[in-house]
This record gives structure tokens, sequence and C-alpha cells, in this order.
């Protein structure tokens, strides 16, 4: 009965162990948001949703392409701190206010994503936070 109960706490640790999560707060985040920039539980990263305004002032570019870039780039700081980079993603899912822009913001992301691209989800939203044009967030896995 012992090694049964021994056996039952090591099996009940390691998966406590395995299913750890950590909290990922890039220093480029600010302070006082009302949810988590990224969340890695075991080797999978999930990133919240990041649009493409300006890390210190919050305005978004007024050309589209330069807001999509800025959306990634802000992706790339949160995949980092996470030990991941753009080779490990494989989920996206993009929102976009005007999905005639879908070609235009397909261009910028073909950048990111040169091959063995991840899966992706393109969705048109009515509106998103700050006037953006484009959300995105991603899953990564090593």
């Amino acid at each position: 009965m012992r090694r049964l109960i021994a056996a039952t706490v090591l099996i009940f640790s390691a998966t406590l162990v395995a299913t750890e999560e950590r909290i990922i707060y890039p220093p480029e985040s600010r302070e006082g948001m009302p949810f988590s920039a990224g969340v890695l539980v075991r080797s999978t990263l999930y990133c919240a949703g990041r649009t493409g305004s300006d890390l210190e002032t919050s305005e978004h570019p007024a050309e589209f392409e330069q807001e999509v870039h800025q959306t990634f780039k802000r992706i790339g700081i949160i995949l980092n701190a996470g030990g991941s980079d753009y080779s490990d993603v494989v989920d996206v899912r993009v929102y976009l206010t005007d999905i005639p822009l879908f070609q235009r913001m397909n261009s910028v992301y073909t950048q990111c994503f040169e091959k063995d691209r991840p899966i992706r989800t393109t969705a048109a939203v009515a509106s998103l936070v700050g006037k953006a044009r484009i959300e995105c967030t991603v899953t990564a896995s090593r």
C-alpha cells in the first residue's frame, strides 16, 4: 500500500511540475495591464493580442503596412521574452477591421513567416482598441 501511495504522490508531483506556467512580462510591457503579455505552459507560449500601437506614444502608424510591421514587432518582443521566435509559432490569429486590407497584411506577414508557415485564421471585426486596424495573437511551441 505504501508503494502505491508513494507512486501516486510521485505521479501527482510530476504532473504539477509538467503543468507549471510562467507569466511573461517583457520589459517593454506597460505596467498595470489587466492581462499577461504571454503565458508559458511547459513548452507552449500563448501570446496576448497585439496591435501596432507605438510602445511610447500608443499611436498607430498612418500607413497600414507600418502598423502590421509594428504589430509583429510587438509579438516578437513577447516571443523573445518567452524564449521563442517566429520559427516556433504554430498558430496565428489575425483580426482586421477592413477585410480589403487582407492582401496588404499578407505581404508583411509573409516577411515574418517566409516558409513552413504556421496555421492562421483571419477574421474581420467591427472595431479594435485604440483605432487599430489589425490585432494578432500567436501560439508558439518549442
